[in-house]
This record gives structure tokens, C-alpha cells and sequence, in this order.
């Protein structure tokens, strides 16, 4: 387990630093003399769906599917497989999603925008890992694990608000073959057929049939992360051999590709007077104040309550840093940008509060973990 948890830090440490140069270098181009053609690109036709597409609805199924074997392996084996272990966590996500939402509908209820409120709820766990992981060895385990674990519990809530909030026409007769074939993989799962090809096939066609079905195709990720056999989350069993075989493509080609195609933002002359709408004002608010607020907060209520525990390594201001890295939405407040808006004006000011609160609250957490990190060390060196 120690080293699947090295390796997956390691992985999405390389990941942020990966994603933050493909923003750049996407901004850069949308915004130079090749803006019109690159675009374009991203928006040309393969077949009945535009490249674009293609990587939100069919490559980040796969991204999903990551998330859906790491929730699991950390529900069986990890920091969610007891109340104890999961309660802080838990508690800390929960806040992390309530209170951004709440202070988005704030700003927003009964407007147009008000269905953007799922946007500032979900944390990368890529940028807050690699963010994280640049403060070194003077991080202990105790809080790298807290984060992911929040981090995976952040992504499952932006999944469920995916499906139920981000559905507007429902093709039965799809979803229920799409549901037919989930049932058949649980029932190879429980004849413990162990061979990853059956799942993989049905994974593809319950996508297919989960895309037309009018719920969000890439929920069907999570769904057969939780089809494919765990059996003892060894290295031969094929939830690990899965896992295992994703990081790299997931970390090296499609979170990139999704970070190219989905940043390419055109910043006008007046592009700052767009981060003055209630839309991007509920957006950095909610990342930069109610993230932190609510990670923070919830888990203090947790712990006073006597329901979790705060590690003895940690202190409650390190807690407050992470919640400012919990305050980077990018690939997921993206994502759900896209499912929330149809005009463009607004997708694309919604997209540039996610880059400036995400980049702000990356900053602020960095500083504060290095502040008070380096004061604890420093403290228990002299005692």
C-alpha cells in the first residue's frame, strides 16, 4: 500500500506540473496570431462529435474510471475503510462542498447562472497533490493522506452532483440497458471471473448506451471501477492491475489533453470586467473562501463533536492550508462548467474565475503550509 500511495503521489505531482505548463501553453496559443486556427481545431468534426467532445465525454470516462478504483481501494483498504479513518476526511469534504455551493446560490439564486453551483464544490487532485508534494519532506504522511483522501471524497460528490443535478432528458430505454449491463458485470464479479477483458467490452458498450441515455456518459467510469473484481487489492488482483496501468496515461495524456482543449480561452479587451458577474463572483468566492472555510470548519466540528479525530502531527492551521489547496477546482469546476452553461460569454468567464481562483488558492495554501510546516519543525528540532 505504501508504495501504490508513493507512486500515485508521485504520479499526480508530475501530473500538476504537467497540467500547469498545458494551460499556459493553450492560453498562449488561443490568445496569439494562431488563436482562430487552434480553436478550431478543437472544435473540428470526428465522425458525429467534435474532437473536444470526444476527450469530455469518451476520455474522461476513463479519468472517472481512475477515480472510481482509487475511491474504492481506498473504501476496502485505505483512509475510508472505517468510520475512524474516514470520519475526518469525510467531514472535511462535506463542508468543502456545502458551503462553496451555498455561497455560490448566495450570489446567483434565481438568476440564470444559479445552475453553476456545483462548479466551486470539486477540488484536482492533481494540482493539490503536485502543489503539495513541492513543500517536500517536511510534510507529514498524516497530512498528505488527509488530502487525498478529502481530494477522492470532493471528486465522488462532483460525480453524484453530475448524475442527478446535470441530467435534463433521460432516455429510459438506454439507461436501462446501460444498467442491465452494469448488473451483468457485478454478476461476473461475484462468479469471480478475474479476466479484465469481459468488463473492459461491457465498459465500452455501457458507455455507448450511458451516452445516449441523456445522464452523463463518464459517470459509467466510477461505475465499472466498482464492477471490476477487488479481491485482495493485491498487485495480481485486477483492480490494482488496473489501476495501476491508468496512472500514467491518465496523469501524461488525458488530463493534458483535457487542459488543452478546455483552456483555450480568448481574453478580450474587457475580460476583466466579466470576473465582475455574479457567476464568476459565486465561482472565486466559493473556491477561495468557502473551500478553506468549509474544510476547516466542518472538521472542526467533527472533531469537537468527538465524532473524528485530528491527527497528532497536525494542527489546526494546517488544515487551513489545506483547505486553500482544496480551493483548486481546475479539471473538475471545468468540467462541471461545461455541463452547467450553454453560452459561451458566460462558459468562458466561469472558465477564467476557475484559472484565477484556483491559481490564488494554490498560492495562499503553499504559503501557509510552508509557514506553518516549517514552524513545527523548527519546534520540534529544538525540544
Amino acid at each position: 500500500m505504501k508504495k501504490l500511495f508513493n507512486d500515485f503521489f508521485e504520479s499526480e505531482k508530475a501530473s500538476g506540473l504537467i497540467l500547469i505548463f498545458m494551460t499556459l501553453l493553450s492560453l498562449g496559443l488561443a490568445n496569439s496570431t494562431w488563436q482562430e486556427n487552434y480553436i478550431s481545431f478543437w472544435h473540428s468534426d470526428l465522425g458525429e462529435n467534435s474532437l473536444v467532445h470526444i476527450i469530455n465525454d469518451g476520455l474522461m470516462a476513463i479519468f472517472f474510471l481512475l477515480i472510481g478504483l482509487e475511491l474504492k481501494f481506498e473504501i476496502y483498504h485505505g483512509e475510508l475503510s472505517s468510520v475512524k479513518k474516514a470520519s475526518l476526511p469525510v467531514f472535511g469534504a462535506l463542508g468543502g462542498m456545502l458551503i462553496p455551493a451555498g455561497l455560490f446560490l448566495a450570489l446567483n439564486f434565481g438568476t440564470q447562472t444559479q445552475s453553476g453551483a456545483g462548479i466551486p464544490m470539486a477540488t484536482d487532485i492533481a494540482f493539490a497533490l503536485g502543489i503539495l508534494s513541492l513543500l517536500g519532506k517536511r510534510v507529514p504522511a498524516s497530512l498528505k493522506i488527509f488530502l487525498t483522501a478529502l481530494a477522492v471524497m470532493d471528486d465522488l460528490g462532483a460525480i453524484l452532483v453530475i448524475a442527478i443535478f446535470y441530467t435534463n432528458v433521460v432516455a429510459f430505454t438506454n439507461l436501462f440497458i446501460a444498467s442491465g449491463i452494469f448488473a451483468i458485470l457485478l454478476i461476473l464479479n461475484q462468479l469471480k471471473v478475474r479476466n479484465l477483458v469481459p468488463y473492459l467490452i461491457g465498459g465500452i458498450v455501457m458507455w455507448y448506451f450511458m451516452l445516449h441515455s441523456g445522464i452523463h456518459a463518464t459517470i459509467t467510469g466510477v461505475l465499472l471501477a466498482f464492477a471490476v473484481p477487488f479481491g485482495n487489492g493485491g498487485e495480481k488482483s485486477p483492480s490494482f492491475i488496473l489501476r495501476h496501468f491508468l496512472h500514467k496515461p491518465v496523469a501524461f495524456m488525458i488530463l493534458p489533453l483535457f487542459a488543452l482543449a478546455n483552456t483555450c480561452i480568448t481574453l478580450g479587451d474587457d475580460w476583466q470586467s466579466g470576473l465582475g458577474q455574479t457567476n464568476s463572483l459565486g465561482i472565486i468566492v466559493g473556491l477561495l473562501v468557502g473551500k478553506p472555510l468549509g474544510i476547516w470548519l466542518f472538521s472542526f466540528i467533527g472533531v469537537g463533536l468527538g465524532l473524528c479525530v485530528l491527527p497528532t502531527d497536525l494542527k489546526w492551521k494546517n488544515i487551513i492550508g489545506v483547505g486553500f489547496l482544496g480551493g483548486i477546482g481546475f479539471t473538475m469546476s471545468i468540467f462541471i462548467t461545461l455541463l452547467a452553461f450553454d453560452n459561451p460569454d458566460i462558459v468562458n468567464n466561469s472558465k477564467i474565475a476557475v484559472l484565477i481562483a484556483s491559481f490564488v488558492a494554490g498560492t495562499i495554501g503553499f504559503i501557509l503550509l510552508k509557514l506553518t510546516l516549517k514552524n513545527k519543525i523548527v519546534l520540534s528540532e529544538g525540544t
